[in-house]
């Protein structure tokens, strides 16, 4: 009696290459809520409320960015208010944002993104094409990615 196959036919493996959207770009925000270095805190505070956000960029009149605001530099405005008895109203971003800003290229994996939020302990980057900004990335944005990507091979 002879033995029979019952795998059927085998198919020619295919080489298939990794595919699933792995750019800082596929994942980054594109709409956002940006502010000026003349802006007063209070409307800064406002927009955070209003728009759900922690923090965001700071561009010029030319719309390049010269800082980053966040809830962190609104507390320090918050905390002298009270110290000196004075009402935030006449503050502006200019002083209290950070002017020194890491930034990430739009075209860098989200790996390195994750490996340049380790380094730097920000929640969030800018995302840069040359000199324009073009969107920005969180840490959140990155985790997300990942779990998209967890089902298919990260070699």
């Amino acid at each position: 009696m002879a033995i029979k196959n019952f795998q059927g036919r085998i198919r020619k493996a295919s080489k298939k290459g990794f595919d699933a959207p792995i750019l800082v770009s596929d994942y980054m925000t594109t709409k956002l809520v940006t502010f000026s270095p003349k802006q007063s805190i209070l409307e800064v505070m406002e927009q955070f409320a209003k728009y759900h956000i922690s923090g965001g960029p700071v561009l010029d009149d030319k719309g390049l960015l010269v800082g980053m605001i966040s809830e962190a530099d609104c507390m320090k405005q918050i905390s002298e208010s009270r110290y000196f008895n004075q009402p935030i109203l006449d503050k502006s971003v200019e002083k209290y944002m950070s002017k020194e800003v890491e930034t990430i290229a739009h075209d860098i994996s989200i790996f390195d993104a994750a490996g340049i939020f380790d380094k730097h302990h920000r929640r969030r980057l800018p995302v840069m094409k040359e000199e324009t900004i073009v969107g920005q990335i969180s840490r959140k944005d990155i985790v997300i990615a990942a779990l998209k990507l967890s089902g298919h091979n990260w070699k």
